[in-house]
This record gives structure tokens, sequence and C-alpha cells, in this order.
């Protein structure tokens, strides 16, 4: 038989409303139960009261950051593994290596690829059953353990192999009488090879696990000597007052041929480059952007942009302005971005009215991008003559309007799903009035302003928005939030592209 891979109950855990709802959709829509927590505080509440099967983490949170969480997490998961992956924007090696050595079993950088995603749910998915078989029923292990896929190795306290499965056989190349009997680090490379029986030891006598209730990558050795790639997962056990210790081994040596593959594919995509690249310079130069009332500023993290920015003014006057936030970094946020473009600058010269442009945007978005992809905008118009405005944000950071003395008099929160989730039937296209005073300003921005990280780990946040906004006057508020934004970020890069726009209200 093969193992029947149970729908999971999942903890998805983070600070940014939006990330939340996406990671919902997407979960269930593979069939899983979804619970949801926005700190890690809250996330080990709900972890200890709920028991889920899989804890998605993010890292930076305010009340409680995503590694303190795992650390107490793991700590109540004795005699259950329970995976917890990160989800964070942080990719530095420090951040990976803190976060495994928090308890954490997987890592997957923002913005996050649903393939790659759903490809490490199934792993998990399986990980776990096997592990539940295990648990349940050790005694009767040959004869379960025969049918299974990976290889299950069990060993006892000297690291002496007690019994294989038919798979340990086809993995490793050694017959079962072979194995049986010998240290398992027969089936080692070095450095493992030299590290096992230490570690081992180190562990009894009373050290903190590293291996023992995780899943980590190594590398295994075959009977010919040959290396190949593993997935690894130890859990330990007593039967009959003696201690035990189960490993799963998988064979990942497909997947990482996929990988590479998929690797040497995006290589052959450098000489498209500089087409591409062309294409959306010859896309985001228009003169609508010239306008003396806007002042605008866009900072790629790669060589493209998933953030863009458009301004045109109708031939009845009215004055648009578009600030758009593509799913991720680089050529394919650029590309997902380019029909925002195309559709914004078609319909605000026929004079649409905001809701329309939406409607269409997100149809068009809906119908065009791949899932998981999608495109977080604010929108807004004015009308010079009734000096009143319309905007409308979804998925974007909320936009700010601000008086002469730098003083915020109103917030239009983002209450509305990004472009391409969901359709028109479902998204609110209604956008919100607004009217303002003499020499008002508003302020947008996408949350990578907000979430620009520096050396410290410290966002710029909303803190330091309002920080550099407080007692500016309308002529010096854009180059301040500027000046500002470089000083929290020197010696560091941002993770995210960075686009602000601010715009004088006539």
């Amino acid at each position: 038989m093969t193992l029947k891979l149970a729908k999971m109950k999942v903890l998805a855990v983070d600070d940014n409303r939006t990330n939340l709802h996406i990671l919902q959709v997407f979960l269930k829509k593979l069939g899983h139960q979804v619970i949801l927590a926005e700190n890690g505080e809250e996330a080990v509440r709900m972890f200890q009261s709920e028991a889920p099967d899989l804890v998605l983490l993010d890292i930076m949170m305010p009340v409680m950051d995503g590694f303190e969480a795992a650390r107490r997490i793991k700590a109540m998961t004795q005699e259950r593994w329970t995976p917890v992956i990160f989800l964070s924007a942080l990719n530095r090696d420090e951040n990976l290596v803190e976060g495994l050595e928090a308890g954490g079993d997987d890592y997957l950088t923002k913005p996050i690829n649903f393939v790659v995603l759903e490809a490490k749910l199934r792993s998990m998915q399986h990980s776990l059953a096997l592990q539940q078989t295990s648990i349940d029923a050790l005694r009767r292990v040959k004869a379960i353990s025969d049918n299974v896929i990976d290889a299950l190795i069990t060993i006892d306290t000297h690291g002496t192999i007690a019994t294989v499965n038919r798979s340990a056989e086809r993995i490793f190349g050694w017959e079962a009488r072979e194995m049986i009997g010998q240290n398992v680090k027969m089936l080692m490379p070095e450095p493992y090879l030299s590290e096992h029986d230490s570690y081992l030891e180190n562990y009894l006598a009373g050290q903190a696990p590293k291996v023992i209730g995780h899943s980590r990558e190594a590398i295994g050795k075959q009977k010919d000597g040959k290396q190949f790639p593993i997935n690894l997962g130890v859990t330990e056990l007593t039967i009959d007052g003696n201690r035990m210790f189960i490993g799963v081994v998988r064979d990942i040596s497909e997947q990482k041929f996929a990988e590479q593959k998929l690797q040497n594919y995006y290589d052959q995509t450098q000489n498209e480059q500089q087409l591409a690249l062309r294409l959306m310079d010859l896309q985001l130069r228009r003169p609508g952007l010239n306008d003396p009332r806007l002042r605008y500023k866009v900072i790629a993290a790669d060589n493209f942009s998933g953030d863009v920015v458009a301004a045109c003014r109708s031939p009845e006057g009215r004055f648009y302005a578009l600030l758009a936030d593509a799913t991720g970094h680089g050529l394919a946020a650029a590309i997902s971005v380019l029909p925002v473009l195309a559709i914004f600058y078609r319909l605000t010269k026929r004079n649409h009215p905001v809701r329309e442009i939406i409607a269409e945007l997100n149809q068009q978005l809906k119908e065009s991008i791949p899932i998981g992809r999608f495109v977080a905008a604010t929108l807004v118009s004015l009308d010079e003559v009734t000096q009143t405005g319309e905007i409308w944000v979804g998925g974007t950071p909320s936009a700010f309007m601000f008086d002469r003395w730098g003083r915020r008099t109103h917030e239009f929160l983002s209450t509305n799903l990004p472009l391409g989730i969901v359709d028109n039937q479902t998204l609110s296209c209604t956008p919100l009035p607004f009217t303002w005073g003499k020499e008002d300003q508003l302020v947008i921005c996408s949350d990578g302003l907000l979430e620009a990280t520096n050396t410290d780990g410290v966002q710029f946040g909303i803190e330091g928005l309002m920080a550099a906004t407080a007692n500016s006057s309308p002529e010096n508020r854009f180059t301040k939030i500027e000046a500002e934004l470089e000083r929290h970020l020197v010696n560091s890069i941002a993770a995210d592209d960075i686009s602000l726009m601010i715009i004088d209200c006539p």
C-alpha cells in the first residue's frame, strides 16, 4: 500500500493581513484547514489550543518575533514532531542559521513561490504520515514499512542498525542482512561519518538535539560509494524501556535535478532581459509623470522593478495617479505589472471613473496572471474644478493626507484585496471620496518602503514615514522622506522594490 496523505491543519502566522489572506486562500484551495495568527505570542497560544500539523511562520513580527515563537512551539512538541517553515523577506545566511537553530525545519523567502510552497507542503504531509505510522506501530514496522517509498531505518543508542525496509535496500544498494547490526554511519560520507558517533553521545548525555525532531537535507552514500542528496527526518521513541531512533530517508536526487533544470532555464533568460528592460522603459516614460504636482521615486531591488508609478491627465482635466506593486520583484514581477500600465493609460485618457478602471484592471489580471501572483495598487483621481477626489487602496499600505504643516489629516486604509486574486463580483471596486484643504498633499507608498530593513534588522515602518513628514512643508516633504530612508538603509540593501509618490492637491 501507499501512504494516504491526509489534509493538514495549518497554522499560518504573519502580521500582514493581506499576506495572511493570500495564504488562507491558497491553503484552502489545496484542501487544508487553516488557523490564522498575527504575531508570535498569538501563534504560541493557538498552537497550544489547536495542535496544528504544520506551522507557516513569519519572522519579523511585533509582540514576539518568529524565532522566539518557534523556540516555544518546539518546546511543546517533545513527543510529536510538528514541522515549522519560516516565511521571511530576510534571506541572509545568518537569518537562515538562526531560524534552523530556533527549531525551523525549512525556510521560504518572501515573496512566496507558491509552486515551491505546494511541493514543501506535500513533502511535510508525507513526513508527518510516516511519523504517525512509525509511532503508532513500531512493533509492526517491518510489515508496514516494506510498502513505503522512503527508506525507514531504526537504530539503537549505539548507532547500530536494528531494522530497515525494502526502500532502504533500494536507495542505498545494500541488502538488509548487510546493514542490520552495523553502525548507521556506513551510509554516510564525510563529514557526517566522523561526526555521527560524537553527536549521538552528546545527545544522550543531555545536549540539545540538532537533528532529532527535525527534517533537513543531507548527503547519503550508496554501497558503490556514490553520494546522493537526501532529506532526513529523525524521531525518538521508547519501546519496552529501550530508546530507539527512527530515520526517514528520502532520495531527493530527482528533485535536485529538477531544481537545476529550472535554474538553467532562468540562466537562459539573461539575453532576453535587455529587450525586456527596453520595453519596460518605454512603458514607464510617459509624459504624465512630468506633471508639476507629482513627485515620485522607484528603487528596484533587482534589474527589474515590480513597483511602477503612472500619471495622466484626461482631456477633461481630471488628474489620475497610480502606484502598483506586483508580487515579488525582478522580471516576473515586472511582466505581471505591464498590463496594468496599458489599461491605466487607455482608460484615463477617456476620463473613466476610478471604479471602472479598477474593475477592468482586476478582470484582466485575474484572467492573465498565474495563481499565486497579484498586483497591489493605489489609484487616485483628482477633479480640480470641484476639488474632490477618489481613491482606491488594495493591498498596498495606507495612503495619508498631510496638511501644509506636516500634520496627518486623514488615513485611507487598505481595506481591499489586491488585483488579480478574486473576480469582480467578490472584489469591491468602489473608491473612497475625499476633499482637501489648501496645500494638502497625498502620500502613497509600497510595502517595500515600510519594510525596508537596516543592518540592525529594524524596518523603516510607519514610524519612519511619520517621523520624516513631521513638521515638514509641502516643498521639502518628499526630500525629507528620501533623506530619512537613505539614512535608515545606510550600508544595507532593500530586499524588495520601493516606491513613493507625493501628489500636491490643487
